[in-house]
């Protein structure tokens, strides 16, 4: 017996057999019926760096699969600054079912791909599938958690530790299966200056405690944004995890 998970089924839309969003992420809730009327309405798109894919503020009139790139999520202050409050990786999900406006703005960290699709054709997919409903509680809840420890990074942990917990949340998301004594290699995808608004330091900061986990031989940096670490154990201890 074939299963529906099986990139070979011929039931499965040629658009969804290969997509890492359909195996780890919601879409992977979807029947292959389902999947051929999801597929009617999505549209693949590649967005440069700094192309905002979410206004805040505005209607919610689409959703999104993040199929490769990083995109930032920002909230705008009163005043017009702004905070990085996140980061979504392959294969998350972009937009907030059941509420009619976008509370935040996402933007193209790096070169990104994104698999897009209108909201109430999933709105009502939701209501036919209790198992897609439940694969969206399920990612809101991991947000919150990372929401959580992220607070305890930015409220408790030393500038060192920072710099480190942010390496390790992206070799983490680069690389979900390493080892603790794996390499892991991968580019930055803020810069300095987003690296600093994220962790609430200065790019002084950010660029200093780089330069000591370079020098301690845990990290080595190219071009500036190219990072391997060497062990993930050792910058598990540098970020106090």
């Amino acid at each position: 017996m074939t299963s529906r998970l099986d990139i070979h089924n011929s039931d499965i839309p040629v658009l969804c057999r290969a997509c890492e969003a359909r195996h780890r992420g919601v879409c992977g809730a979807l029947n292959p019926q389902q999947l051929k009327e999801l597929a009617k309405t999505s549209t693949r798109k590649a967005l440069d760096s700094g192309i905002e894919l979410v206004s805040e503020a505005e209607p919610a009139e689409s959703y999104a699969n993040i199929l490769s790139g990083v995109v930032k999520l920002t909230k705008t202050m009163a005043d017009g600054r702004q905070q990085i409050v996140g980061l979504q990786f392959a294969p998350d999900f972009i937009g907030r079912p059941f509420r009619d406006e976008n509370m935040i703005r996402a933007e193209a960290a790096t070169d990104v791909h994104v698999c897009a699709f209108p909201k109430r054709a999933l709105d009502r997919m939701i209501a036919q599938s209790p198992e897609l409903g439940h694969r969206l509680h399920l990612q809101a809840l991991n947000e919150l958690d990372e929401a959580r420890d992220w607070m305890l990074t930015l409220g408790r942990k030393t500038a060192a530790e920072k710099v480190a917990s942010f390496l390790h949340l992206i070799a983490r998301h680069v690389d979900p299966e390493i080892e603790a004594k794996g390499t892991v290699v991968f580019d930055l995808p803020l810069t300095r200056a987003d690296i600093a608004d994220f962790l609430g330091l200065t790019i002084e900061t950010v660029s200093r405690q780089i330069t000591k986990l370079r020098t301690e031989g845990v990290i080595a940096v190219e071009n500036n944004r190219h990072v391997t670490v060497f062990s993930l154990e050792r910058l598990e201890d540098r970020a106090n995890l």
